[in-house]
């Protein structure tokens, strides 16, 4: 079994009816161990410099100034530091697969749609970006492959990472749809866009056809935005993934055999703890 990180202190904040909510990560963590996985806390703490390996080196003051404005993502009180240990959590699991463990993290606010200088979409530090750049600077890996299967273009990510000849992104998502990019590939960057009501069937074809492009990239190590909104009842997207979709998707990545993560994304179904242990029956196989 593979090894989950999640701290109960990323639930501390949240308003009301917006949908990245504490439920996310409190009631997915309770459904996890039940389910026999042990939950760990980050064992690498990310600190305020790490958010300057891709960001804008006066990103993350930004951030705990609230000197942004996304109508979106609020200035919640203390969200540059909640989202320190969010990016944490993201450290750990990278670090936990560079040493042949597959890895989880569970943690929130999520991390694909952050930029070099912006926050948007419910992110504010991009979690899975940025770990990769880290495993890279450490030569922990030579090259990386980027699976986005969250249903939502991970713009953030491929600002992030365009053009780098040691990063392979690949992102399936709706279209249309917010953020209304990755309609085409550039570059390192492929995007599958899927029209609304894609079901299970189309999806899986269109996650083969990219997987099969990362494994020609020869990456060490497969690192993945697991979003759930793909799920048929999320209720601000339109695809139909059921929820034993997710335990295929997982397994296909793990069939890669590759070293591999993935990082909580999106997901704002009641359904979502059951969604991610179906996703991790997969992943962790």
């Amino acid at each position: 079994m593979g090894r989950v990180f999640s701290d109960p202190a990323t639930t501390h904040y949240g308003a009301s009816g917006h949908p990245e909510a504490p439920f996310r990560v409190a009631r997915t963590a309770e459904r996890l161990t039940a389910a026999g996985h042990k939950i760990e806390k980050p064992v690498v703490q990310a600190l305020p410099e790490d958010v300057a390996l891709l960001h804008w080196p006066d990103h993350f003051e930004r951030v705990r100034a609230g000197d942004f404005d996304d109508p979106d993502t609020p200035p919640y009180p203390g969200i540059a530091e909640i989202a320190l240990i969010s990016l944490s959590g993201a450290f750990s699991a990278a670090d936990a697969a560079s040493a042949g463990q597959p890895a989880f993290s569970l943690m929130r606010p999520p991390g694909h749609h952050a930029g070099k200088s912006r926050v948007a979409g419910f992110c504010f530090f991009n979690n899975l970006a940025l770990s990769c750049a880290r495993l890279l600077r450490d030569q922990h890996a030579h090259r990386i492959a980027i699976a986005d299967v969250d249903v939502h273009h991970g713009d953030g990510t491929q600002e992030l990472v365009l053009g780098r000849a040691d990063i392979l992104f690949c992102s399936l998502h709706q279209s249309p749809l917010y953020p209304g990019t990755g309609l085409e590939s550039a570059k390192n960057c492929l995007n599958f866009p899927l029209p609304p009501g894609t079901g299970e069937a189309d999806y899986l074809k269109a996650l083969e056809r990219g997987l099969g492009a990362l494994l020609d990239f020869k990456p060490d190590v497969l690192a993945v935005s697991a979003g759930f909104d793909t799920y048929r009842e999320c209720p601000i997207a339109q695809l139909r993934l059921e929820k034993g979709s997710y335990r295929r998707v997982g397994a296909m990545l793990a069939q890669t055999r590759l070293k591999r993560f993935a990082v909580l994304e999106g997901g704002y179904a009641e359904d979502l703890p059951v969604l991610v242990e179906n996703f991790l029956d997969g992943f962790f196989c």
